[in-house]
């Protein structure tokens, strides 16, 4: 209570074991393995940023095969496209160059035929024709009528012959060209194989670079939380050292957390900070917990130093109850408040 003597009974019993836990394990231990946790922290932070570089330049040259990749589909479809037509007229010319030979083969079966009536007829001669003939006019006719007719029996045969040519000209080059588009697109299938390839190989590396930089976020998080728990416990053997309680940073609860011993009162009036006393007034020894401190309290709720107390020393705390018999059932016993 305040103005009150207040016994300090736990106090002594938690400084001896404090101090027995400081013999064991020396502060400059804890510094070093606090300096070389933070130091593999800092040598995976910048492996995590040489990684960051390297998964920029990996994915720029993804790009860049993405782009190669793009456009040799684009000439593999084209390639395709122009070897089907080719195809295509290929297939007409060789059609075109069959209805020739057929028609040269009609052409120079007419022939024969036409050669065999008139020699059969005895007209083929033209001697025998213009002796044949009654009149003069009969006998120039008929010699008109076997030129004519031979006339067009060559022109046919000959134009037939032409076309055959052509046509051959025409589907030997188009089988040509036609061997050439498909040595074209075998290799745009192969380029285009080999980059989907390079393709799939730069993904798989961009994947395992982001893999290995998440597991080196995780191994820096437990790095850094293994730093702060280092460092907390050598702050309390430090302050071990020196008969003073050590306060601790809970990044949970964002603040800072002090193991203490409560007790509880309930006198009305006013505080030593001259407020009025009230649910959530806390007397503590200054030296260890500034007035005004705000904290929390497992058990009772929030609360704010504003009182103090001659048996409140080092790591105690008084809390203030409506009533005497809330007061008694506190009792005494360890805490861990957080302080904000």
């Amino acid at each position: 209570m305040p103005g009150e003597t207040r016994k300090l009974r736990a106090w002594p019993i938690v400084l001896g074991t404090l101090v027995a836990l400081s013999s064991l394990v020396p502060g400059t231990v804890a510094a070093d393995s606090a300096s070389s946790t933070k130091e593999r922290a800092s040598q995976l932070s910048k492996q995590n940023a040489d990684l960051a570089g390297r998964s920029r330049s990996a994915l720029l040259g993804l790009y860049a095969l993405d782009s190669k990749l793009a456009r040799e589909q684009a000439r593999l479809v084209a390639l395709r496209i122009r070897t089907a037509e080719i195809h295509a007229e290929r297939a007409a010319a060789q059609q075109r160059l069959t209805v020739a030979r057929h028609s040269l083969r009609v052409a120079q079966v007419a022939l024969a035929r036409r050669l065999q009536l008139l020699y059969e007829q005895g007209d083929s001669d033209p001697l025998a024709v213009v002796l044949g003939a009654s009149t003069v006019d009969e006998a120039l006719s008929s010699l008109d009528s076997l030129d004519r007719l031979a006339d067009q029996d060559r022109l046919v045969i000959e134009q037939t012959r032409k076309a055959k040519q052509q046509l051959t000209r025409i589907t030997r080059a188009l089988a040509k060209r036609q061997l050439e588009l498909q040595g074209l697109t075998d290799q745009a299938a192969q380029s285009t194989l080999q980059l989907e390839q390079a393709r799939a190989e730069r993904s798989s590396y961009l994947a395992s670079l982001a893999s290995q930089r998440r597991l080196n976020a995780a191994a820096i998080s437990s790095l850094q939380q293994q730093a702060l728990a280092v460092e907390t416990r050598s702050r309390q053997l430090t302050a071990v050292a020196s008969g003073r309680p050590a306060l601790t940073i809970d990044p949970g609860l964002g603040g800072r957390t002090l193991t203490v011993t409560a007790t509880g009162y309930a006198i009305k009036g006013r505080t030593a900070t001259g407020a009025p006393t009230g649910w959530g007034i806390v007397a503590v020894d200054p030296s260890v917990i500034p007035l005004g401190t705000r904290m929390t309290i497992p058990g009772y709720g929030s609360g704010v130093a504003a009182d103090t107390g001659a048996a409140v020393r080092g790591a105690t705390i008084d809390l203030w109850f409506p009533s005497l018999a809330q007061a008694r059932a506190c009792g005494r016993r360890t805490l861990t408040i957080t302080l904000h």
